[in-house]
């Protein structure tokens, strides 16, 4: 089987590297134009085309597919390629383009998506976050058949994995990408022995959308529930981070834990200064800091931070001096 592949970061090489330790042939990898990167910003290769150039595989980097769109010549040589390609599917994850009615329909067997979420459950585009984010208790990868709808297609076949307490989207990244590759690899095998590539429509009701992660989200806000600030911070691991001011700093919180508050305070207040970290009152609750990270520094214990910036008990953060 002929399998072209569109994708950009680490999460979608992973499901690459499985593609092609199966044995399967790669004709054409489709993946995002070179970025800035470094403190240098030299141009760099998405991680998925670094794979294909370590393979020999084409590569092909339009700025957009769309024929009648703002780089129609790019669009153009995209199809030219996929037509030279002669691939019996696309296989597509974490791409970042939106694929038009051209592409879907182009090889034999369609356009399948590696999906970072049981669906319906969180479509779009930060579908690991959200899941982490909201407390869900478990997650999974869906191989679906892509439509013109935003993550709408049928499902050809699914796999659960449990989220942990203790997981960021970094961990649970790799876990996911994992299980991702194995289950295409599984989905393409059993299309080459003949079995139909069944889809079931996906049900209407437990639609979630996940919205991309904006920077302007990573500021804690202190008056939440100490339990969904501590998942945000998970989620927000490794970017963007979850940031609080400190003495006229941006610190990034990496590491807490959820612990009852002793007696009321103000949200933001400082409520206990230890070594075995900081609390914080919460709208609900508090937080015991742990991990921490001032600017142009590594992550570090909140020792540090109070070593190098002592506090008070009675400290409200963002209140003046």
């Amino acid at each position: 089987m002929r399998v072209a592949f569109a994708g950009t970061p680490e999460f979608a090489a992973v499901a690459l590297a499985d593609l092609l330790a199966a044995g399967f042939t790669v004709p054409l990898v489709l993946t995002q134009p070179d970025r800035p990167a470094g403190r240098g910003m030299k141009l760099t290769p998405s991680p998925v085309k670094a794979l294909a150039l370590q393979h020999g595989i084409p590569v092909a980097q339009p700025r957009s597919l769309r024929l009648d769109g703002k780089f129609p010549e790019e669009a153009a040589a995209g199809r030219a390629a996929l037509d030279a390609a002669g691939a019996d599917v696309l296989v597509v994850a974490a791409y970042g383009l939106i694929l038009p009615a051209w592409v879907l329909a182009h090889p034999r067997l369609g356009c399948l998506n590696i999906h970072g979420s049981l669906l319906p459950r969180w479509r779009g585009a930060a579908p690991i976050h959200r899941a982490i984010e909201a407390g869900d208790a478990e997650t999974g990868i869906a191989i679906m058949q892509m439509d013109e709808g935003l993550d709408t297609g049928a499902v050809i076949a699914q796999h659960a994995e449990p989220i942990r307490t203790e997981d960021t989207t970094a961990t649970l990244h790799d876990r996911l990408a994992a299980l991702g590759g194995r289950l295409m690899v599984s989905v393409l095998q059993r299309a080459e022995l003949g079995d139909a590539l069944a889809a079931q429509p996906q049900p209407s009701a437990g639609v979630c959308y996940a919205h991309k992660i904006e920077k302007a989200e990573s500021t804690i806000d202190w008056a939440l529930p100490a339990a969904q600030i501590e998942r945000r911070m998970r989620a927000f691991d490794p970017f963007p981070g979850a940031s609080f001011q400190w003495q006229g700093e941006s610190v990034k919180l990496w590491q807490a834990r959820v612990v009852a508050l002793q007696a009321p305070a103000v949200a933001g207040t400082v409520v206990q200064v230890s070594s075995d970290g900081l609390v914080i009152a919460c709208g609900q609750d508090a937080l015991q800091l742990t991990q921490v990270q001032r600017p142009g520094g590594k992550r570090q214990p909140v020792s540090a931070l109070l070593q190098a910036r002592p506090v008070e008990v009675g400290h409200v953060l963002g209140a003046a001096a």
